[in-house]
């Protein structure tokens, strides 16, 4: 007979990887949300700390530190009472000593009164404060959302393939400041001669609403023509089959997207964008739109806008795109408006959702974010 204190069964207590249930009530959920909220909080006192690094310099001097520090406190309790909840109700400890854990050094480095590190630096080099700030209002808005209204309605809220889908969103966000830069450089270098001044001064001059609207249409047009040839160009398409690779759908799977795909997508897109002249505040209010449809689109919901079917891209028209059924297979390219599918020949959009999402073939693609980082380049990627 095994010896309950024996080591090997003590470290299974300890491992992430167990069999045990994740119903309510057997501190799985009090674990995970101890360990999100240990990372929140310590992520915010290294914001606190080191804001040169872990800042965004536009966002910076728009914080109120008071209620900052008060939420602080409130995450860095919650992590420690859930935390310890996971560990009284859950035979494997692994979750709530994390969240403990976490917790414990966020505190130790000064906790909710951390001191503000200087700030003299007008750059940034990691997005963590953006990182922190998205998590937070995109758990806050989708998660009941999915829930009240899914489409898949037993589909949990950490479906397979959760983590993978997390940790790009992590790294989408923490690495804004550089993305940006890589996508915007080659227009304003490779394209500056292109520019026709008469053409910018008219852009310029026209209402900002009217320039956010043709910001959209401009970037959709051709983000279309690019996302049309990522599916149709054999070695294009190994770089996006890792966005496809998603065989469930809510807001987290829309993050899934290789840095190829990121990169050449975006760089692409802002030639036009930049050609045209349009002011900073349409573009950056473009941006936003950007974020927040490319994220609804993919959301678990069962609203199907039927009245907007032909202006506007929703779940359902998305949805379609990432189905494995052979009829929605390289349809409904726009993340906009179904416009340039419907002129273009590749709308679908039956009166139903797809029965099933991902790939319809090929070689598989890894689960894990360093074997999707590398697929492309394997020989039999090809799919």
């Amino acid at each position: 007979m095994e010896d309950s204190s024996s080591p090997v069964r003590s470290a299974a207590h300890l491992s992430f990887h167990t069999s045990q249930p994740r119903k309510w009530g057997q501190g799985w959920i009090s674990g995970t949300f101890s360990v999100a909220l240990g990372i929140l909080g310590l992520g915010a006192v290294l914001c606190f700390h080191f804001p040169d690094l872990f800042t965004l310099p536009p966002l910076r001097g728009q914080y109120p530190l008071p209620f900052v520090r008060a939420l602080l406190h409130c995450v860095l309790v919650g992590g420690f009472l859930l935390g310890t909840a996971s560990l009284w109700l859950r035979h494997n400890k692994a979750l709530g000593l994390t969240g403990i854990g976490l917790v414990l050094v966020a505190a130790l480095l000064g906790g909710a009164q951390v001191p503000v590190g200087s700030s003299d630096s007008p750059h940034g080099i990691f997005g963590l404060d953006w990182f922190l700030l998205n998590l937070i209002l995109y758990s806050i808005v989708y998660i009941p959302l999915e829930r009240l209204f899914a489409l898949h309605s037993e589909q949990p809220v950490f479906r397979s393939g959760w983590t993978t889908d997390l940790l790009y969103f992590f790294l989408n966000n923490l690495l804004v400041q550089a993305t940006t830069l890589l996508t915007l450089t080659p227009a304003m270098i490779f394209f500056d001669w292109a520019k026709i001044p008469a053409l910018v001064e008219w852009i310029g001059s026209l209402p900002l609403v009217v320039q956010v609207i043709l910001a959209i249409l401009v970037a959709d047009f051709t983000q279309y023509w690019i996302h049309r040839a990522f599916h149709t160009i054999p070695m294009l398409w190994r770089f996006h089959a890792v966005h496809h690779s998603a065989q469930s759908m809510d807001w987290l799977a829309g993050a899934r997207l290789h840095i190829v795909d990121v990169l050449l997508t975006r760089a692409l897109t802002y030639v036009p964008i930049y050609l045209l002249g349009f002011s900073q505040t349409a573009v950056v209010i473009y941006v936003v739109v950007v974020v927040i449809q490319a994220t609804f689109i993919h959301a678990n919901v069962h609203w199907k806008f039927r009245p907007l079917r032909w202006i506007l891209a929703t779940p359902h028209f998305h949805h379609w795109h990432h189905s494995a059924e052979p009829e929605a297979i390289d349809k409904n390219f726009a993340v906009h408006t179904p416009g340039w599918d419907l002129l273009f020949g590749t709308y679908f959009l039956p009166d139903r959702w797809p029965k099933n999402y991902g790939l319809a073939g090929g070689a598989p693609v890894p689960g894990s974010w360093w074997g999707q980082l590398f697929y492309p380049f394997r020989r039999n990627s090809k799919t």
